[in-house]
């Protein structure tokens, strides 16, 4: 393993699994996906290290404060950043709150159901939220107000709206994207009331690290990126690695019910970060583009 710095820890044995309820794919189709890949192809065309198209539509929501649209392949996700002035938590009284919430609309997949978020959901933000905390993605120190009292909170919500595969990688975009759009409220302090002016300037959201996710889908002895819906139905294990923008594992979630040795792990790894720079680019592209039209 070359040039890879592994920024975080693990602890073999602490592994929990989620449930995935995904449509039944019948074995003719299984057999044709994993007699493709053998031969170097994928059933949409595309070669084991391709990631399908991706689609970035930013400020897509009036009413944030950041936003974002995202389609990588089918899959489709909107991101929404909301500021909001609250109390820190007790243990951490001079930092702001950054707190990541997903909800899988019904009507993207028959496997959605209505109600609450169900544990799918649940792993997915708590996925993400861990990666930009991991990294100290956002200048939590640089939020608050009053200290001790009030700080800004960040809360990026998530909505699935289209599921084809893949949600992680769609998600961390669409959050990434949103992120590096969001803009605070200026305000004003008059006792210990903080009155918020979103009329006047805005500061930009303090951000020193960068992180995506790529998803990596084992088929017999065979790995992909960026896996349709129907190939992590078929696939034989998943793992996701969220990578920082100069090249850092900043963490590792394994998804799925099948095992990777450690060896399997590693060659994951080493494919995941040939492919992080172009998840990096497809942000960059579309940031710049709305710069130079600014």
């Amino acid at each position: 393993m070359k040039n890879i710095q592994v920024y975080f820890k693990f602890e073999v044995n602490k592994v929990s699994f989620t449930p995935f309820r995904v449509p039944i794919v019948p074995q003719l189709k299984k057999n044709m996906i994993l007699s493709m890949i053998e031969k170097g192809l994928r059933i949409d065309g595309r070669k084991p290290e391709d990631i399908r198209p991706i689609k970035i539509v930013t400020n897509y929501l009036d009413k944030a404060e950041g936003s974002a649209y995202v389609e990588l392949g089918k899959t489709k996700v909107i991101a929404g950043v909301k500021m909001e002035v609250g109390e820190p938590f007790q243990d951490m009284p001079d930092l702001g709150v950054l707190t990541v919430h997903a909800e899988f609309v019904p009507l993207a997949s028959p496997s959605f159901e209505p109600g609450p978020p169900d544990e799918n959901a649940i792993e997915l933000s708590r996925v993400i939220d861990r990666s930009f905390r991991e990294l100290g993605a956002v200048e939590l120190e640089k939020l608050v107000i009053i200290p001790g009292k009030k700080v800004w909170i960040v809360w990026v919500d998530l909505y699935i709206i289209d599921h084809d595969g893949n949600l992680l990688d769609a998600s961390m975009l669409a959050a990434l994207t949103a992120l590096k759009l969001t803009k605070i409220p200026s305000y004003t302090i008059e006792g210990e009331d903080i009155i918020i002016n979103k009329e006047s300037a805005k500061t930009t959201l303090p951000l020193k690290e960068e992180a995506i996710y790529v998803h990596i889908a084992k088929i017999g002895s065979h790995f992909i990126v960026d896996p349709s819906l129907d190939e992590e139905v078929v696939a034989d294990s998943r793992i996701a690695f969220s990578i920082s923008r100069d090249g850092r594992i900043a963490g590792i979630q394994k998804m799925g019910q099948g095992g990777m040795s450690v060896d399997e792990i590693i060659k994951a790894m080493e494919l995941a970060v040939t492919v992080a720079p172009k998840y990096f680019n497809a942000v960059d592209l579309v940031l710049n583009k709305e710069g130079n039209e600014g």
